[in-house]
């Protein structure tokens, strides 16, 4: 969208009408940072931000929107990385920051009801107080929302136990595209009554509507957890150690990192591994210690796994310290190798090709890209890889970019082949709009298409974002 400063002028005076002023505003400083997410290498370009409080704000919002054909872009926490919650081209930013209230907690119900500004780790302590656990997490934890983790059908490093976010969200309250407030599903945990219309918005990234309130399940908490780290010398490793921890102990994490990663976490970090033998690869395994024989069923795999080959050196966190230290050690990854301006992809195969993938992959990469340092991680008991490739001291950044776009032609043309996901868990966005036929067929996408035009026929609601304006 293009806006003639008479315009511009204009509509800022109706949003300061319809808001108080003080949440309304248009600096410089607060369109760069509100107008991003945690992608690079897309310039942000927003004409205004707004921090609604209510739901009847929100729908105020949107009713102005489509009276002034003024494009909207929700956000969150900001921590995407597929530029989900980026503006472009002249859009609102609808920052829900404000909208941060916890509403209600029923034990009985095992839910809680929260606003979408939220922070996920607030939310997580909060539940923690009542006696129970919310499992989605991540390591954006600290600054992530409710409301985007919902958009974007968070995952993390627990999917392997408690699944995607989508399994967590027992009922919503969105406001559409047509100013439309909706109550879906109520809560509920048994209600066959036609389309689950709460579905379709869980990863929807807010094309459809704007999420004002939630009402998410909770859990008991996981007895106590063993914190495992095991170097692993070959590829098939991985997955024959998988195997043998999942099929006889209750795993709540399966995380994988190679020792390039590792190294630029101790390089940045000050820590240190506690593992004698380096290997090629890592992995960090979580057990709940759900009986008092798991620690010894633990030990006596880890002995087998030694004696196949398997694992050349495996430590068992001795306490809660230094568990998270060993968490660190995969969570540190992503702030370690920041500085290199990596050019990130999240995909995901089927988890027994996981091994096969990455092989063929990595092969790839030194073949047609030798310069390029590959930094290999994720959640490998799910089948999501994150990918980063650091940027060569002797490119420049649009260099880097340039030689990168060929590079997602040959890592999304093997995924297709794979028959895996080019977002993981990323979302699409902007950034992965390119390639998304390469896991949807054009038959859903033009479904996809139909169903936005739905919920918003104006297509005022983070346009361009997932698939380009409607056909």
């Amino acid at each position: 969208m293009t806006t003639n400063s008479n315009n511009a002028s204009q509509l800022m005076d109706s949003l300061c009408a319809l808001l108080e002023p003080s949440r309304v505003t248009w600096s410089s400083t607060d369109l760069e940072k509100y107008g991003k997410d945690w992608s690079k290498h897309i310039q942000p370009s927003p004409l205004a931000i707004v921090f609604p409080k209510t739901r009847d704000e929100v729908q105020q919002l949107v009713q102005w929107a489509r009276h002034h054909r003024q494009p909207l872009v929700p956000s969150g926490g900001r921590t995407g990385l597929s530029g989900g919650a980026t503006a472009a081209r002249g859009e609102v930013v609808v920052s829900m920051e404000k909208m941060n209230h916890i509403l209600d907690f029923n034990p009985i119900d095992q839910s809680v009801t929260v606003e979408p500004g939220v922070v996920t780790e607030a939310l997580q302590n909060y539940v923690r107080e009542q006696g129970f656990y919310f499992p989605v997490d991540f390591a954006a934890r600290g600054s992530s929302q409710i409301g985007g983790n919902i958009a974007t059908n968070a995952g993390g490093i627990k999917v392997l136990r408690y699944g995607l976010m989508r399994q967590w969200v027992a009922g919503l309250e969105v406001v559409t595209g047509q100013g439309e407030l909706l109550q879906l599903n109520q809560g509920l945990i048994k209600n066959a009554t036609g389309y689950d219309l709460r579905q379709l918005f869980i990863g929807s990234e807010g094309t459809l509507g704007l999420i004002t309130q939630a009402t998410l399940a909770v859990t008991r908490p996981p007895q106590d957890a063993m914190v495992l780290l095991f170097s692993v010398p070959e590829l098939d490793g991985l997955m024959k150690l998988y195997q043998s921890f999942r099929s006889q102990l209750p795993l709540l994490a399966f995380e994988m990192f190679t020792d390039k990663a590792l190294g630029y976490v101790l390089k940045g970090s000050g820590l240190t591994c506690p593992l004698q033998a380096r290997s090629n690869f890592y992995v960090l395994m979580e057990l709940e210690k759900v009986s008092s024989d798991v620690e010894d069923k633990a030990m006596d795999l880890f002995s087998s796994a030694l004696e196949q080959g398997w694992i050349a050196d495996g430590a068992l966190a001795q306490s809660p310290q230094q568990a998270r230290e060993f968490w660190r050690l995969r969570e540190d990854i992503t702030e370690a190798t920041s500085f290199a301006e990596p050019y990130k992809n999240d995909i995901s195969v089927r988890v027994s090709q996981v091994p096969e993938f990455l092989l063929e992959m990595d092969g790839v990469l030194n073949t047609h890209y030798p310069d390029f340092e590959v930094v290999w991680f994720g959640h490998i008991g799910d089948g999501n890889l994150h990918i980063s490739i650091l940027k060569p001291g002797s490119l420049s950044s649009q260099e880097f970019l340039d030689r990168c776009h060929r590079v997602d032609e040959l890592l999304f043309s093997l995924i297709q082949k794979y028959e895996g996901s080019v977002s993981a868990e990323h979302g699409v966005g902007l950034v992965k709009k390119p390639h998304l036929q390469f896991s949807r067929s054009p038959a859903e996408i033009e479904l996809m298409r139909q169903i936005k035009g739905l919920f918003d026929p104006d297509g005022i609601l983070n346009p361009g974002k997932i698939f380009d304006s409607l056909t």
